[in-house]
Formats: C-alpha cells, structure tokens, sequence
C-alpha cells in the first residue's frame, strides 16, 4: 500500500448536509497528484486512452473507456503518460458512505454493501457497464439537475454497477510494463512537491535536488510519464488551481492570478488561454454551474 504519510488531503466542498456531488470537466491533461479524501468517489473517463489511472499500488494503462469506485481513504490518481486528450471528458460523483447508513444492511443493498466493501481496492468496472451505464452518468452531470431524481438515479447508477460480474478489484499485480515502485514514488514526490508550491517560484533544479538528480535526467523522466515538459506540469496545475476557483469563488480575477502562482496579469491571461482555450473571464462565464451539490 502507498505510503499515505506523503498522500495530499484533499480537502472537497462536500458537505454533511450535502448527498453527493457531482463535476463534469473537460480534460486537457491530469495535474492532480495521487490524493486521499474521505468521501467515496466513482470517476468516469471518456476519450482517454493512454493514460495511467493509479489506485494504492495498482498502475493501469486505460482505454478510451474507464469507470473505476474507490472507498474512502483509497490513493488515487490519473496520470497522463499517452493520452491525446482528444474530447477527453470527466465526470466525478463524490458521496458519503454514511448516506447509506440505514440503508446498507437490507437486503435490497445487499450487493451495494459488497461493492462498497470491495472499493477500499478500488474497483473498476466492465466495458459493457460502463457502456450501459454511460446515459445515466451523462444524465445526472447534466445541466439544471433536480435535486430529488438525481439522487434517486445515483442509487439506481450503484445498484446497477453492483451487479457487474465483470467488475474486478485492483491490487499490486496490476502494473503497466516498466512503471517501477521507484518510478512511481518519483512521479509522486514531484507532483506532490508541485501542487504544494505552486504558489511560489519554482525551479527545474530545486525540483531535480528532490529527486536527486539531474536537470536534464528530470526533464527526459517528466517527458516520459507525462509528455510534458517541468514548465508545462507546473503551468497546468497553475491553470487547474486558477479555473477551480475561477468556478467555486468570488475572487477576482487578478486576486486569482496570484493566489494560482502568477505575478503578471497579462502572463497569466495568456497561458490561461493556451490551456483552456478561453480567457479566466469567459472560463468563468461558461462553466461557473459546471459543479453543483445535491
């Protein structure tokens, strides 16, 4: 299991009152780095072929497809490695397990309680659920959601992936060719290093003396498993952190630019731009209702 001393926290906006939220996103890369939360989290990826999911110790190479559960608690990340990012879409549903707390032992949730069960694995579904599953993950991440039915489709959504045979848990024999512990202890030092200080200058060579070694041996690592160069990752989590609270607060847009690790207006503005194909103001316009609660 991953050491989860040096796992991020993630703090979500997942509230007590709240049955379960739900974001839709389209992807451009994966900057996030391997993470634990407490709520359970199932996590559906579409045009994303190529990319690592990491779950604990398991490491995968996905297809175009992919719909994975895991518990509360559970390591887990994306990483690019190959994808194209090519109409990549996201959609996260994050819930707590105690919602099901007087539900859970009848005999109706039966198989839902050993899904939950089988999560702490992380639990990864077949291509033929996620397949039939897909119009109802699309319906409760669609736009004006009701409230009351969009939780009552999240529990027809579990009982349905609780019957699938065909799902598999996720353990340590799941690696993809050459991706070694050292390898991925690496990658997840320097993205947890990243998204820690992305907020103050940064350097190839202060991030290469975390790894202990070189400059031009960190950069070839970072082309290999992300297919980015040091700049470009540390830009990208840059941009994530900016479009997050471009759509969850009311910061300015200047207040923004230096809370994501910029100290010029019009630079900002500009790699914004290059990564999301629109400026901060009309990122906000379009996707401020892109995440809601229910």
């Amino acid at each position: 299991m991953t050491n989860q001393v040096d796992v991020l926290k993630e703090m979500t906006s997942l509230s007590t009152e709240d049955c379960f939220l739900v974001m839709k996103r389209i992807r451009n890369s994966f900057t996030y780095p391997l993470h634990i939360h407490p709520e359970f989290e199932l996590n559906y990826l579409e045009n994303a072929n190529g990319a690592i999911r990491i779950v604990e110790d398991s490491a995968e190479k996905i297809g175009d497809l992919d719909l994975v559960l895991v518990a509360g608690g559970t390591c887990h990340a994306y990483s690019n490695h190959k994808c194209k990012f090519e109409g990549t879409i996201e959609v996260t549903i994050q819930f707590y397990r105690t919602m099901f707390d007087s539900l859970i032992n009848k005999r109706h949730f039966k198989t839902i309680k050993t899904m939950f069960e089988n999560a702490v694995h992380g639990l990864v579904f077949s291509h033929q659920m996620i397949i039939d599953i897909r119009p109802k993950l699309k319906m409760i991440s669609g736009e004006a959601p009701d409230s009351f039915q969009n939780f009552l489709l999240l529990v027809e959504i579990l009982k349905s992936l609780s019957l699938d045979i065909a799902a598999r848990r996720l353990n340590a024999s799941n690696k993809i060719k050459n991706f070694s512990p050292l390898d991925s202890d690496r990658l997840e030092r320097i993205m947890l290093f990243l998204h820690e200080n992305y907020r103050h200058p940064v350097t190839l060579a202060s991030v290469a003396n975390l790894i202990n070694t070189s400059e031009s041996s960190l950069t070839r690592f970072l082309k290999k498993w992300t297919g980015k160069t040091f700049i470009d990752n540390l830009n990208d989590i840059r941009v994530s952190e900016a479009a997050c609270r471009l759509t969850n607060t009311s910061d300015t847009i200047a207040e923004i630019c230096y809370k994501s690790g910029y100290n010029n207006l019009s630079n900002f503005n500009r790699v914004f731009r290059k990564r999301k194909g629109l400026t901060p103001s009309e990122y906000r316009e379009k996707y401020a209702h892109s995440r809601f609660m229910v």
